[in-house]
């Protein structure tokens, strides 16, 4: 443990520039290089304070992904294991099974994921990717590694099949070729079906890629191809050569067996379903287009749309299912993406919200030779995954369990709480599940594999997602997990948009009015903020009871008038400006002076919304308790806000945008403070700035829009989502480390508000209600907040508001304030305590409101003080109040500038965590900002992830790594330690089904499946070697040569022999199991025939 020394500058000696003696950042616009000690040195007091945090408590790593994998392509399910992988465009690979067992793993190469196959209760994945590369993944692991890859070189993947219990996988390719690879060795055989070899030499036309390839079911020994243009062979292995060929003239999508390996069906461009049988071979057995319409006999039905892909499942007690994609009719264009399940004459077409990616049917055994006995069917659509209960006639839906729908609207903004009030989680989920959607199906989850349990980390964890559609979602992230638990929909507080009247919200936003841009959330009072892109503010409280109610409102005409300031004169200017237009305003929102009668007309003091005015029912939940929005000024529309706060102690938000700053009391319900940012310096600017009209530099808010004109010089995704995030507006402009050369024409943004028990003023001697407010110049104020004495006069007396004239000042636009007490302890804002506001029991007029200030009251002690932190884009400060002392300031970067800064806890300790624009996350103690850790973690490369990332306490942060996706990661070195153990198991030990009896008749006559070796026929003595430049072996980093080469010596030599003998020893005791089981039916089977040797041994032979 380090100790530092704080000086601490008596009041009334002035400190030296703070710029004149900080360390310079590093020019790789990392963290800077130190702090410094600013200040005189005459009557300087010396206080220790001990730090506990070193650089060893850090480290960044990936702990979890929540959400929809974006852009899915492929889908495979282990039907032993019970997991499901689903793969990307992206490269990466979601594998989940039962809650809390959900693995993310991803391809370097980060190209597309084509194919996935599990090889069925092995642990093992194969991927096939775009890039030609087959990969395979060990998942007897928390965290899946990649145990070979085998890159071609000459030919495209375009089919892979892997039969079940062997370790061949059958490789089809673009050129026509089925090449056969080595699942143990991954090495590829010699063995090649080449296409010239499976058609026939009168053929003159190549039959496409290899669109299908399966063994059959009655004989292992033959293999089906299928090929795009409509020819499908049937391949003798043994013999190698064609059995029987099929031809048909439309495209091949898909083909699936018949179990008893005597039929197949294929489904193909045209909206047809084939099914050939195999003594047959010249035409179709059956030909069938089930959304065709009837034509007359001997014509051909119209045809439909392709069929990409057809499953053929049959059952023991039932007619068989036949589930297809795709195949409806030309003629109904409006028509959805649909399912459609075939079962006997019934036939089901289940619409879909997004388009089919892929789907499987899930059954009870995995032998293709059995009944398959369907019980579900799992859909990936582009943008969701449903599963399909095919046991009841309705065809349910099952509930799914992981948080799959964050992206149902796009997700604006975020927010992360760790270590909430225990009682919110089950607070909210009773509320939230009352709104559950019904109608699912009565049985569990199907996909249930893996291992999970809660682990070492229980403390609560809440995530806050605000959406598009002015959606609110609040989801239980404790334990590695996420559920949701509360949605909360703000639009509901505002009238729909009418066709007319949509016009006047268009030309504020193209679209999405009720975009949520920011959220503030007070988990003790359960007081509830939201901004949205339509300048306004909501205030929420909890309640458990319904009621209905009116909606107050209030309007607020933030503007800068240039006439009132360009020569201010303190003696005269009026403190505030006219406060007669902000009162609550009890006039019809959309009444005639709220609608433009022509376009000629400027717009002025209108809002960009009309609330509800007629009495609304709200349900138990975040009820809306006050709404605030901005109007229109001479006909420029209000600017986005660009920072919130809330005090629930003191009653009061406080909200800004790059006009000005309002303060609203909303116990009152009275606007306190309406200003323009130039207003609140009065006489102490320090540049002296000269204010400019807001028409100037006119902004219409629409999709990420900046709030200046610089060109956005990030890839923006937009995600269909209208709003940017709060600061924006200084993320691209020009930025300079001189305050002197900024440019005085621009406007100054409000860009961070924060409510303190503080010293408002230099040399104060107590602490007083304050709100700090910073500005995209760097500058920050403090604003006096003279509040009434009692509850009771609370509720009646006014609330005073005033600029201290506090100014302090960084560089670059401030991103968040804390405060910390003399002895270094982090300082929490003041808050009410929670009660339920419409709670009938009580009293309104002997209730007292409790308090807690988290702060004393008492007189201060001689030389108390408090240390304040700011930091900003490009800087961070401690000051000593009162005395307004720079103690410590640290130059974070120079070249680049910070996303995300705040103040959080760690260990029982303070540290500020930063993430910086060029990718890099640091963290520095408090209050001596030492740098505690510098890792080039992510790039900016979309401005989502600027809008999304969140620090919070407990070593955790999140951000939206894609429109769907929410990673979170941990900068806490314990957490990293512990992080397999968070982890669920993607692998648990499970018996192989055995497969069902065939009966003499079925083994004499069905067929040579169960003598076919394949080891002997593809192996290297039989088949030779494949051609070292059609395939390159590349052996992964989980793999024996990657252990080789990362582990070395006698340890890597021993964990090795010690896995192989405890699998070894497991294989030993399945043997002996299965020997004493053969023993057990061979004494059976002996004391059978002596029975019956002795039943008939005195009779003739004609006597049987």
């Amino acid at each position: 443990m380090k100790k530092f020394n704080f000086r601490k500058v008596l009041d009334g000696l002035t400190a030296s520039s703070p710029g004149s003696g900080s360390s310079s950042g590093s020019n790789s616009g990392g963290a800077g290089s130190g702090s410094v000690h600013p200040g005189g040195t005459a009557g300087v007091l010396r206080e220790e304070i001990q730090e506990s945090l070193t650089s060893d408590y850090f480290q960044i790593c990936k702990t979890v992904r929540h959400g929809f994998p974006y852009q899915p392509t492929a889908l495979a399910f282990d039907p032993v294991q019970k997991i499901l992988a689903i793969g990307t465009r992206t490269g990466a690979i979601r594998i989940l099974g039962r809650p809390g067992v959900d693995c993310h793993c991803q391809h370097e190469s980060a190209a597309a994921v084509l194919q996935l196959q599990f090889l069925i209760n092995e642990g093992a994945l194969v991927s096939a990717s775009s890039d030609d590369t087959l990969h395979l993944w060990n998942l007897r692991q928390k965290r899946p590694a990649i145990l070979h890859s085998l890159k071609f070189n000459r030919e495209r993947i375009t089919y892979c099949h892997l039969p079940f219990q062997s370790k061949w996988l059958y490789v089809g390719t673009e050129r026509g070729n089925t090449h056969i690879v080595n699942i143990e060795s991954f090495i590829l055989s010699g063995y090649v079906i080449m296409w010239n070899k499976a058609i026939e030499l009168s053929t003159k036309t190549h039959p496409g890629p290899v669109v299908h390839l399966s063994d059959s079911p009655r004989d292992e020994g033959k293999l089906l191809i299928g090929y795009e243009n409509g020819t499908v062979v049937f391949w003798d292995l043994k013999s190698k050569r064609a059995e029987l060929r099929v031809y048909y003239d439309e495209a091949i999508h898909s083909i699936d067996w018949h179990h008893e390996g005597k039929q197949f069906m294929c489904s193909h461009s045209d909206g047809s379903l084939t099914l050939w049988n195999l003594k047959s071979p010249s035409r179709p057995f059956q030909t069938t287009v089930p959304h065709g319409k009837s034509q007359r006999e001997g014509r051909k039905s119209e045809p439909c749309k392709p069929i990409l892909k057809v499953e053929y499942k049959t059952c023991r007690n039932s007619e068989p299912f036949i589930i297809f994609s795709g195949g409806l009719s030309y003629d109904k264009a409006c028509r959805r993406p649909s399912l459609t399940i075939m079962h006997g004459k019934a036939i089901t077409v289940l619409e879909m919200d997004h388009p089919i990616v892929e789907f499987l049917t899930l059954c009870e055994t995995p032998y293709p030779n059995e009944f398959q006995e369907p019980y579900a069917v799992a859909v990936l659509l582009e943008k969701d995954l449903i599963v399909v209960d095919l046991t009841q006639t309705n065809f349910p839906i099952f509930e799914n369990p992981y948080p799959m729908d964050i992206h149902e609207s796009p997700v604006t903004c975020t927010a992360y709480f760790a270590d909430c009030p225990p009682d919110l989680i089950l607070v909210l989920y009773s509320i939230g599940v009352k709104h559950k959607k019904q109608g699912y199906s009565n049985k569990e989850w199907p996909v249930s594999g893996g291992a999970w349990n809660l682990g070492a980390q229980t403390y609560p964890e809440i995530i806050i997602t605000g959406h598009a559609d002015g959606s609110i979602k609040f989801w239980d992230a404790s334990a590695m997990t996420l559920q949701m638990l509360y949605k909360l929909k703000t639009s509901k507080v505002f009238e729909k948009q009418k066709v007319g009247d949509g016009k006047q919200a268009c030309e504020i936003v193209e679209e999405d009015p009720f975009a949520v841009q920011m959220v503030y959330w007070c988990p003790e009072s359960r007081i509830f903020c939201v901004s949205g892109v339509s300048a306004y503010v909501i205030i929420y409280k909890f309640s458990r009871h319904e009621i209905t109610t009116e909606i107050v409102s209030l309007e607020v005409r933030l503007q800068c008038d240039v006439e009132d300031i360009i020569t201010p004169e303190p003696e005269t200017s009026p403190p505030f400006p006219d406060l007669s237009s902000q009162l609550p305003s009890s006039r019809s929102l959309s009444g005639s002076t709220n609608t433009v009668s022509s376009e000629g007309v400027t717009k002025d003091s209108i809002p960009c919304l009309s609330v509800k005015t007629r009495p609304v029912r709200m349900p138990p939940g975040y009820q809306a308790d006050l709404v605030i929005q901005l109007v229109w000024v001479d006909g420029e529309p209000p600017q986005q806000i660009t920072s919130l706060a809330v005090s629930s102690a003191y009653g009061i938000v406080a909200f800004g945008n790059c006009t000005g700053l309002v303060v609203v009391d909303f116990i009152q319900k009275t606007v306190l403070l309406s200003m323009g940012t130039i207003d609140l310096y009065r006489s102490s600017d320090l540049y002296q700035r000269q204010p400019r009209s807001p028409r100037k530099n006119k902004q219409f808010i629409a999709g990420l829009t900046e709030l200046n004109d610089s060109p956005v010089p990030l890839e923006l995704e937009r995600c269909k989502s209208p709003t940017s995030e709060a600061r924006e507006n200084s993320y691209n402009r020009s930025r300079s480390s001189s305050i002197s050369s900024i440019d005085k024409d621009s406007k100054e943004a409000v860009t961070a508000l924060y409510f303190m028990e503080s010293f408002a003023r230099k040399n104060d001697t107590t602490v007083s209600p304050c709100l700090f407010v910073g500005t995209s110049l760097g500058m920050v104020l403090v604003i006096s907040l003279n509040l009434p004495s009692s509850d009771e006069q609370r509720f009646t007396e006014p609330v005073m508001v005033l600029p201290s004239g506090t100014l302090l000042s960084l560089k670059g636009a401030v991103l968040t304030f804390s405060c910390m007490d003399r002895t270094g302890s982090l300082m929490q804002p003041p808050y009410e305590v929670w009660r339920d506001p419409n709670n009938a029991d009580e009293n309104e007029k002997t209730w007292k409101r409790k308090l807690v200030m988290n702060y004393s009251n008492a007189p201060q002690e001689t030389g108390d003080h408090q240390y304040a932190v700011i930091c900003s884009e490009k800087q961070a400060k401690v000051f000593s109040l009162p005395s307004q002392t720079c103690l410590y300031v640290h130059n974070i970067t120079e070249a680049s500038f910070i996303l995300q800064a705040e103040v959080v806890v760690m260990c029982n300790s303070a540290c500020l965590a930063c993430f910086c624009a060029n990718g890099h996350i640091m963290i520095m103690s408090l209050p001596s900002l030492r740098p505690m850790l510098d890792v080039n973690y992510l790039p900016l490369t979309d401005m989502r992830i600027a809008r999304t990332f969140c620090f919070t306490n407990e070593g955790q942060a999140l951000y939206l790594v894609s429109p769907t996706e929410i990673q979170r990661l941990t900068y806490s070195q314990e957490m990293c330690d512990n992080i397999q153990d968070m982890l669920g198991d993607l692998f648990t030990p499970i018996e192989t089904p055995e497969a069902q009896n065939r009966g003499f008749l079925k083994g004499l006559f069905g067929g040579s499946g169960q003598t076919f070796d394949r080891e002997e026929l593809f192996g290297e003595a039989t088949a030779g070697k494949a051609s070292r430049s059609l395939a390159q072996h590349i052996p992964g980093p989980g793999s024996i040569e990657g252990m080789k080469g990362a582990a070395g010596g006698v340890m890597g030599e021993l964990t090795r022999a010690r896995i192989a003998l405890d699998e070894r020893g497991q294989r030993l005791g399945e043997l002996e199991e299965k020997t004493a089981g053969m023993m057990t039916s061979a004494e059976a089977f002996s004391k059978h025939a002596h029975e019956l040797m002795l039943k008939y041994k005195d009779k003739k032979w004609y006597q049987f």
